[in-house]
């Protein structure tokens, strides 16, 4: 068979031809280029939109921003509610108020101790009496060195309650250079209420400080703040955290034994200490008797026993007197002195400050009426009539009492619903009350020959 037969079966086979010379070759279009073309406006590259810088810079002021006012939301919300559930979860015991002790009664003798006495008395008229023999003794210089030598000791051991009150005020000199004037006082532990040490001092060293310093026996030094002050006996309570103390100085340190400064506890011609800041120096001691505690200081709303020594002191003096038991007499003050006896030690009797000290304590602030007063003996009460009470002697200006209408030679005789017989439960009272609470007080004045009871209603201010 000849090629070109064979060539055409091949085309009507469907099969494979070459082409011929001449021809071009035309490849058919697949469906994977139609795809192509289809796809193609895909390819195409999209321009991005161009950053605005103001908006991109506003919102994200506007995020800080929001940030900002929710942090300080959540800040404030934090603070407000933390003690809220810090005391839910975790309670805090309040400090136990300060109450001093009490003083011991005197003994009062029963009438079957009378009787026992007089019959002792009639046995011992009974029995034949002896000769009693007076032994001298002589004393030498070493009996007189264990003398003193065992008073320190007392003194060492009552110096565990005293401590320095250092006042620092920052002050400018005359170069307009900034210095601290630091000022000094004794102080004496008085309470621990389970949160804070109460120390006694003088209000003039640490009412206007802008720091306050303690100093133990020990010479450790912790930061106080002033609890509260009493303007008429010029004394205030400091305040320091126990948590500040080291442990090692609380093992030392102790509150101080208060005594008795009444006049019934014949305390005249008592040997006593000075000790604190007699002689206006750091741990100065002296040692004397008391020569006089007749004299009563009338001061605003209540009188105070002034108890005067043969020790000669300093002028700027401070710190207690102290007995051989170790008990607080009094609170040495030197202002009240005698223009005659600057310089002999006297103290503000501890019996008359009791009140004061626990209302200080307590952070309470003092109440005023605004008067000047004092008993009224018996005898005056039977030859004049005059009915038992405070007797008003003066009145302070624009006080409380002023405003109210009392005078002079009123006699106070109730207060609320409580009885006045004397100026020390007037007193007493006045501890009782707070300030800017009011209260009907009930007088006797004296009309023509006759005393007439009138009540008025007062409304008490802060003591200043």
């Amino acid at each position: 068979m000849s090629d070109n037969e064979l060539d055409r079966k091949d085309k009507k086979a469907g099969g494979p031809s070459q082409p011929e010379q001449g021809e071009e070759l035309h490849q058919p279009e697949t469906v994977s280029g139609t795809a192509n073309k289809d796809i193609d406006f895909i390819k195409e590259k999209v321009k991005e939109r161009p950053v605005n810088k103001r908006k991109l810079l506003k919102r994200t002021i506007i995020t800080a921003s929001m940030a900002v006012i929710f942090g300080l939301i959540a800040c404030f919300t934090f603070l407000v509610l933390e003690p809220v559930f810090s005391n839910w979860l975790y309670p805090e015991e309040d400090p136990a108020p300060v109450q001093l002790q009490e003083e011991a009664a005197n003994e009062e003798m029963l009438p079957e101790d009378m009787v026992l006495e007089t019959e002792s008395e009639e046995e011992k008229e009974s029995t034949p009496v002896t000769s009693t023999v007076v032994q001298k003794i002589d004393m030498s210089v070493s009996d007189y060195q264990k003398l003193y030598s065992n008073l320190y000791k007392l003194v060492q051991d009552a110096a565990k309650s005293m401590v320095t009150v250092t006042g620092v005020v920052s002050d400018v000199d005359w170069f307009n250079n900034t210095y601290e004037n630091k000022g000094q006082t004794a102080g004496l532990i008085v309470a621990d209420n389970g949160k804070e040490l109460m120390i006694l001092t003088e209000k003039e060293t640490v009412e206007q400080a802008e720091k306050v310093h303690v100093t133990f026996c020990d010479s450790t030094q912790v930061t106080a703040t002033l609890k509260q002050s009493d303007p008429t006996t010029g004394l205030a309570v400091i305040c320091v955290n126990l948590t500040d103390i080291a442990e090692e100085t609380k093992e030392i340190i102790k509150a101080a034994k208060l005594g008795s400064s009444n006049s019934g506890s014949g305390l005249l011609a008592t040997p006593v200490i000075a000790l604190g800041r007699p002689m206006g120096n750091v741990s100065s001691v002296a040692y004397g008797m008391i020569t006089s505690m007749d004299t009563v200081l009338n001061l605003t709303d209540g009188n105070y026993r002034l108890l005067t020594t043969d020790i000669y002191g300093s002028t700027n003096g401070s710190g207690v007197l102290i007995n051989l038991n170790g008990q607080v007499l009094g609170i040495i003050s030197q202002r009240n002195n005698s223009s005659d006896a600057k310089n002999l030690v006297s103290a503000l009797g501890i019996s008359d400050l009791k009140s004061n000290i626990e209302k200080l304590s307590n952070g309470q602030a003092m109440a005023t009426l605004g008067i000047y007063g004092t008993d009224v003996p018996e005898e005056i009460q039977e030859s004049q009539g005059v009915p038992a009470g405070a007797y008003v002697t003066g009145i302070v200006m624009d006080s409380p009492a002023m405003v109210a209408g009392i005078q002079s030679g009123d006699v106070v005789v109730k207060m609320g619903t409580e009885e006045i017989t004397t100026f020390q439960e007037y007193n007493k009272e006045m501890m009782s009350l707070v300030p800017d609470s009011q209260i009907t007080i009930t007088i006797m004045r004296q009309v023509q020959d006759e005393y007439q009871e009138m009540a008025v209603d007062v409304i008490l201010d802060t003591l200043k």
